[in-house]
């Protein structure tokens, strides 16, 4: 596995979630190509897009086959290296939770149409698969709103 996973997985688990890394040959970097990797529907992938409303960031996890309204929402893009610099991770492999800091997070009403999704865990190979109600729970102060 890799070290930015596992170190990861390490987070997550002293907040008490357990995920099950799977490391994927070709890239998980885009929704399609990890849903086609997985095989599974593009809505199941959750993109954890990060942007700023009044330069702060707000982390948006949005389904894969959804689009953000950022205007709608206030928002525009963070760059790569704001992205990295909140996060810990680079665009790819940014995981919905366990950043170096805690992020306003917005989270997409319509992962709801999926019992079990997938997200990236800090690489553009690794992924993992976890409840959408235990991924919403394990979110502290996360807001489901409609996001596209």
């Amino acid at each position: 596995m890799h070290p930015t996973a596992a170190r990861l997985a390490q987070r997550l688990e002293e907040r008490g979630l357990q995920i099950e890394v799977r490391t994927l040959t070709e890239s998980a970097g885009t929704a399609p190509l990890a849903a086609a990797a997985l095989q599974v529907e593009v809505g199941q992938i959750v993109k954890s897009l990060v942007f700023l409303r009044d330069d702060q960031p707000v982390l948006v996890l949005c389904a894969g086959d959804r689009r953000v309204d950022a205007r709608r929402l206030g928002l525009s893009p963070a760059t790569a290296d704001q992205v990295r610099a909140v996060t810990g991770f680079s665009i790819g492999g940014v995981p919905p939770l366990g950043h170096h800091d805690e992020l306003t997070t917005m989270i997409d009403e319509s992962l709801r149409r999926f019992g079990l999704v997938w997200a990236a865990a800090g690489t553009p190979h690794d992924v993992f698969r976890i409840g959408t109600e235990a991924l919403i729970q394990a979110i502290p102060g996360a807001r489901v709103t409609r996001v596209s």
